[in-house]
C-alpha cells in the first residue's frame, strides 16, 4: 500500500474541486437523444481542458460528427502489472425542464445536493476522477500499476459511438489492460438496524429488446373483423406484461442477499429470496428485477386513422435477461405471445457476471472501510447495464465502483434518469476519498 497521505488541506481541496468539476461538467448539457442525436463534444472538450491543466495529455476520438470519447493515460509506479481502466461516460438523457423544479442544467446546489441532469448518472463520477488525477499531478502521485482514463460517448443509447466503437476501432488504447471500473457501484444502502452495506457491481443483467409484430386484414372500423392485428397484439402484449417469471437465482444474488439475511437477523430461503426485499428499501425495486428475467412492453406502434382497421401492428419489449438465462428468456417469450407474432430483435447485448473476490476486490474494500468502519462491501448483480460490456470483449474484467455515501432516506436508484436528478455533496465528498484511495493502493 501507498505511504502517501492527503493532509486535511489537500483533503478539503480535492474535495471542492470534485465538487466544482460536477457543477461544471452538469452545465455542459451533454444531451442524447438516441437514434444517433448526442454531441458530446463540448463537454470532451472541457475534460481535455481539465487534465491539461495539470499538465495530462489526452487524446479525442471521434466516432462521428460530435460524438467524442476522450482517452488520457496515466503512468503507473510498476509497468510489469496489468493495466486498469478507469471509465465513465460523458452523454446524458434529455431533460424537460418544466418537470423539474430545478434548471437541469444549472447544477445548483440546493438542501446539501447537486441539483442537474447527470448528477449521478454519471458526471459526478467524471468529476471524481478527473479532480483525483489532477490533485496527483500536482502533488506527484504516481498509482502503482497504469491507468487508461476513458470518458466514453453514447453509453446512454447502446454505446455505438462510445465504448462499442472505441472497443472495435481502437483496441490499442487498451492494450495491457486486464481490469476496470465504472458507474453504479460503491454506494451504500442502509438496512435494519442503521447498518450500511456498499452494493459493488459485479453482475449485469443481457438485454434484448425485441419488436413485436401482428398482421391482419385491413378493413372498415364499422364492420366485423376477425383478424384484427391490434387485437392479436394487444392481446400478446397484455399476456407478456402479466406473465409470472420464474425465480432464478445467481451466484452473486446469493452472496448478496445472505449478507442481507445475516445483518439483518432474517432467515435466508434459497427457495424465495423476495421476502429479504423489504430490508432494503426503494432499492428493491431495481434488485426484485434481478431475481427473473424480465420484459416490459415500453412502446406501441399501430394504425393512421380512426375508422380505419389497420393491417398491422407492433410493439417493442424491453427484455432483460440474467447471466445464464438468455434462452429462457427467448423461449418463454416465443410461448407467451403465440405463434402469430413475430419477433424481431433490436439491441443484443450480453449478461456479465464475475466473482467478487481478488485483490482488486480486496482493494475495494479496505478503501471503503478506511472512510466507513462499519461499512459492509457486498457485491450485486444490477438490472441494467454499463461501458464495462465492451470491455469485456477485450478480456476485461469490470467493477461498479463509484463510491457514495448516502442517507438512508434517499431513493438513490430513482435519481438514475428521473426527474429532479440529484447527488449528496457529502456523498461526492466521501466518494472523492475513496476513490482516490482505491486508485493509489490497488
Amino acid at each position: 500500500m501507498s505511504s502517501i497521505q492527503l493532509t486535511s488541506a489537500e483533503r478539503e481541496e480535492l474535495h471542492a474541486e470534485a465538487v466544482s468539476i460536477c457543477q461544471s461538467l452538469i452545465r455542459i448539457p451533454s444531451v442524447n437523444y438516441g437514434d444517433g442525436k448526442g454531441d458530446e463534444s463540448a463537454v470532451a472538450a472541457k475534460v481535455v481542458q481539465l487534465l491539461s491543466e495539470v499538465g495530462i495529455d489526452s487524446k479525442i476520438y471521434e466516432s462521428a460528427p460530435g460524438r467524442c470519447n476522450v482517452i488520457a493515460h496515466i503512468k503507473g509506479t510498476n509497468q510489469e502489472r496489468p493495466g486498469l481502466v478507469v471509465h465513465g461516460h460523458l452523454d446524458v438523457v434529455p431533460a424537460h425542464a418544466q418537470d423539474w423544479s430545478m434548471d437541469p442544467f444549472g447544477a445548483e446546489i440546493k438542501e446539501g445536493m447537486i441539483w442537474g441532469r447527470g448528477a449521478v448518472d454519471m458526471k459526478n463520477m467524471d468529476a471524481m476522477i478527473i479532480a483525483i488525477v489532477r490533485m496527483w499531478a500536482r502533488k506527484g502521485i504516481r498509482p502503482p500499476r497504469n491507468i487508461v482514463l476513458a470518458f466514453f460517448a453514447d453509453e446512454e443509447a447502446g454505446s455505438l459511438f462510445g465504448s462499442r466503437w472505441m472497443v472495435a476501432q481502437h483496441p490499442e488504447v487498451f492494450v495491457g489492460c486486464t481490469e476496470a471500473v465504472s458507474e453504479v457501484g460503491g454506494f451504500s444502502v442502509t438496512v435494519s438496524g442503521g447498518k450500511r452495506l456498499y452494493f459493488v457491481e459485479a453482475a449485469q443483467k443481457g438485454i434484448h429488446w425485441m419488436k413485436l409484430s401482428a398482421t391482419g386484414r385491413a378493413g372498415h372500423g364499422s364492420m366485423m373483423n376477425p383478424e384484427n392485428a391490434i387485437t392479436k397484439l394487444s392481446e400478446a402484449v397484455a399476456k407478456l406484461g402479466t406473465y409470472e417469471w420464474p425465480q432464478r437465482y445467481t451466484k452473486t444474488v446469493k452472496v448478496l442477499f445472505k449478507k442481507i439475511a445475516e445483518v439483518t437477523g432474517n432467515k435466508y430461503d434459497e427457495k424465495d429470496l423476495r421476502p429479504l426485499l423489504t430490508e432494503i428499501g426503494p432499492m428493491a425495486r431495481m434488485i426484485g428485477a434481478t431475481l427473473q428475467n424480465t420484459a416490459n412492453p415500453t412502446m406501441l406502434e399501430a394504425g393512421y386513422k380512426a375508422n380505419v382497421i389497420p393491417q398491422s401492428a407492433s410493439a417493442v419489449v424491453d427484455g432483460r435477461f440474467l447471466p445464464g438465462f438468455e434462452n429462457e428468456l427467448n423461449r418463454t417469450i416465443q410461448e407467451v405471445v403465440g405463434p402469430e407474432i413475430s419477433i424481431e430483435t433490436i439491441t443484443h447485448d450480453i449478461a456479465l457476471e464475475v466473482d467478487f473476490e481478488g485483490s482488486l476486490v480486496e482493494a475495494m474494500n479496505r478503501s471503503i472501510l478506511a472512510f466507513d468502519p462499519e461499512a459492509i462491501p457486498v457485491p450485486y448483480l444490477m438490472s441494467g447495464g454499463t461501458d464495462n460490456k465492451a470491455l469485456s470483449e477485450l478480456g476485461i474484467t469490470g467493477y461498479g465502483f463509484s463510491p457514495l455515501k448516502l442517507p438512508s432516506d434517499l431513493d438513490f436508484m430513482a435519481l438514475f434518469h428521473g426527474v429532479d436528478e440529484r447527488v449528496p455533496v457529502e456523498g461526492i465528498k466521501f466518494g472523492v476519498d475513496v476513490l482516490e484511495d482505491f486508485l493509489r493502493n490497488s
